[in-house]
């Protein structure tokens, strides 16, 4: 008996090795194959990823769970520098952003990070739009720092509280033991064919661009420190929404809110159809069947919604 356990020990322990080399060569290959877009820069200590084009009026994009910049660069920010000095970041523990801290960065922590960041390059009063996740995110930043947005374009974002539960890969995904045994077996062996049934569908009913999943490093959100990120944020999402939501309020921007009618993500009616009642002047667009992903599904109506809060602004 106790050779058999000495023999069961060792076999654990060469597959946990064997886990452990594995993710660290697929984190190795991913950061190979996409490198940063932009510039890092030094906030207050931490490193933060920037993606900085065109001229005009200063213009922050902030994407969702789970995403990046190249999210917002595949398509959405060439075209909005076309007229605007368009700034897209990492979130931190995503992309090339790092972690603030290891218990996952709030919604407020987020937004103070790269409202800083935003400043050093020169935005100090920045148009901000942001999806899903990066809607909340925005809100947390118009409504912490009001003085300090011009214009507010809430995206599919989140930003009412729920009463679904966080679900089972969260679950698991944001537990102590979970970041310890689960993540690190997702980086090392996760197959592409998952990814891509991931993606499709957070785009249903519309499907996903042509050459988006390889455009969008979906390998760098499979890295050990950005799923257990991604997680850690998501797990702590509704506590930090019900604290923000009394603080709507103090949002001043003009804001327009665009939200899709089949969003089934981040549901309409539970979200944006309050949203719009909260924020002083706030406009809702409704975009009758779409999903989720209206930065890409429905671009020329998000490219609308900006540039009305940017008019209402008076830029």
């Amino acid at each position: 008996m106790r050779k058999v356990m000495i023999y069961v020990a060792v076999v654990i322990a060469l597959f946990v090795v064997a886990v452990q080399v594995m993710a660290t060569w697929r984190e190795r290959s991913a950061v190979a194959e996409y490198p940063p877009e932009g510039q890092i820069l030094d906030v207050n200590g931490t490193q933060v990823h920037a993606v900085v084009m065109g001229d005009g009026p200063d213009l922050v994009l902030i994407h969702g769970a789970s995403g990046n910049t190249r999210d917002m660069t595949f398509s959405l920010a060439p075209r909005l520098a076309e007229r605007y000095r368009v700034i897209v970041f990492d979130r931190p523990g995503l992309g090339y952003t790092e972690r603030l801290n290891s218990t996952g960065a709030s919604i407020v922590q987020q937004a103070e990070l790269l409202r800083a960041a935003a400043a050093k390059l020169g935005a100090e009063q920045p148009i901000v739009m942001g999806q899903s996740y990066g809607g909340a995110v925005a809100l947390a930043w118009a409504a912490t720092f009001p003085e300090d947005v011009a214009a507010l374009i809430p995206v599919a974002a989140a930003s009412n509280p729920w009463d679904t539960g966080l679900g089972t890969f969260y679950e698991i995904t944001s537990s102590r033991w979970g970041q310890a045994l689960v993540v690190p077996l997702i980086t090392a062996f996760v197959p592409e064919t998952v990814v891509q049934s991931s993606i499709e569908g957070v785009f249903k009913p519309q499907e996903p661009p042509e050459g988006y999943a390889e455009a969008i490093a979906a390998p760098l959100t499979l890295r050990r420190v950005s799923l257990s990120a991604n997680a850690d944020q998501r797990a702590n999402l509704l506590g930090e929404i019900e604290a923000l939501v009394p603080q709507y309020g103090q949002i001043i921007a003009p804001t327009e809110i665009i939200h899709g009618t089949a969003d089934t993500t981040v549901g309409l009616e539970i979200h944006s159809e309050k949203l719009v009642n909260q924020i002083d002047g706030a406009v809702l667009t409704r975009l009758p069947g779409m999903g989720h992903m209206l930065q890409h599904v429905a671009e020329d109506e998000v490219i609308a919604a900006i540039d009305r809060a940017a008019a209402r602004a008076g830029l």
